[in-house]
């Protein structure tokens, strides 16, 4: 399947993530939000990776077959889950505070961030069409900003959004770190999905005992089902992402940017769901995103 295609199924379940990311912070306590949807991940996996361990010959799809790995290969996965981690720390304890439809299109920048560090380590060189197309897509990005003053966001001085940047510049750094241990460290996509799913959950249990010690008496956990699909809806997402990554043909400046179109999704359950103002505006801005994802997947 071809990875552009790959990039733009990943993008569309990573919006259906962000809704269901949005539904379950409201009014809820962030780190215990976050614990359960990688216990969740890591239930998801664990299996997998002992069937792997006992019949690897057994299971049904080489590709779904979690390879065994060596200490320090070990340490390169667990390098990923702490840099994801404080990222997701960040972006849910935004998204807690943030309109869905402001959250994610400033999460969406990352492409930005993401093209400079793989022009410079990677030396990629898209094509003048898809430069166009990228630039397209982050106009599209920054007008969302402007959307934002207008609902009272003032983007230079609010704390959410302070966290959303910085969760926004660490998902850029991983997605780097992703080409990284793909196509140079040689690591299979199920088998770096897998242990990196299960290294998340002792990286958010420190701020979920913080949370237990210090502030469940103010700040209730509620449970929601919408909480259970999280790390589900991520998983599969990523399986995408991953496999289209690890195409040796695939420019992960083109990829990022493809993935962050999950914004139309946040978008229309934000106007809908949620009742979020300003919704034709944030259309428009949609619109050109759109505009440039069709320049990037007509060239692909």
């Amino acid at each position: 399947m071809n990875w552009i295609l790959l990039s733009v199924i990943s993008a569309v379940l990573l919006g259906v993530y962000d809704a269901s990311k949005k539904w379950s912070v409201r009014d809820n306590a962030v780190p215990v939000v976050l614990l359960i949807s990688v216990v969740i991940g890591a239930a998801l996996y664990l299996p997998l990776i002992v069937w792997s361990h006992l019949a690897p010959h057994s299971v049904p799809l080489r590709s779904f077959a979690v390879a065994p790995l060596s200490w320090d290969r070990h340490a390169l996965i667990m390098a990923k889950s702490v840099l994801v981690g404080a990222s997701w720390t960040f972006a849910f304890s935004a998204l807690k505070h943030l309109p869905l439809s402001i959250a994610a299109p400033i999460r969406a920048t990352s492409p930005f961030w993401t093209i400079l560090i793989a022009i410079v380590f990677f030396q990629e060189r898209p094509s003048p069409l898809q430069w166009f197309g990228m630039a397209i897509v982050l106009f599209g990005f920054w007008q969302f900003t402007l959307v934002g003053r207008r609902e009272g966001i003032r983007f230079a001085s609010d704390r959410a959004v302070f966290l959303m940047v910085a969760a926004t510049l660490l998902g850029a750094c991983s997605s780097i770190y992703d080409k990284w241990l793909l196509q140079y460290a040689g690591f299979a996509p199920v088998t770096m999905q897998a242990w990196f799913t299960v290294y998340l959950v002792p990286v958010m249990m420190p701020l979920a005992f913080r949370w237990y010690r210090q502030e469940r008496e103010h700040i209730p956990f509620r449970w929601r089902w919408s909480i259970a699909v999280i790390s589900p809806l991520l998983i599969t997402a990523d399986w995408f992402y991953f496999v289209a990554l690890s195409d040796p043909q695939a420019m992960i400046s083109i990829v990022s940017v493809l993935r962050r179109c999950s914004v139309v999704i946040a978008l229309v359950f934000g106007a809908r769901a949620l009742s979020e103002a300003n919704f034709r505006a944030k259309a428009v801005c949609v619109a050109v995103i759109l505009v440039g994802v069709l320049l990037l997947t007509w060239h692909g």
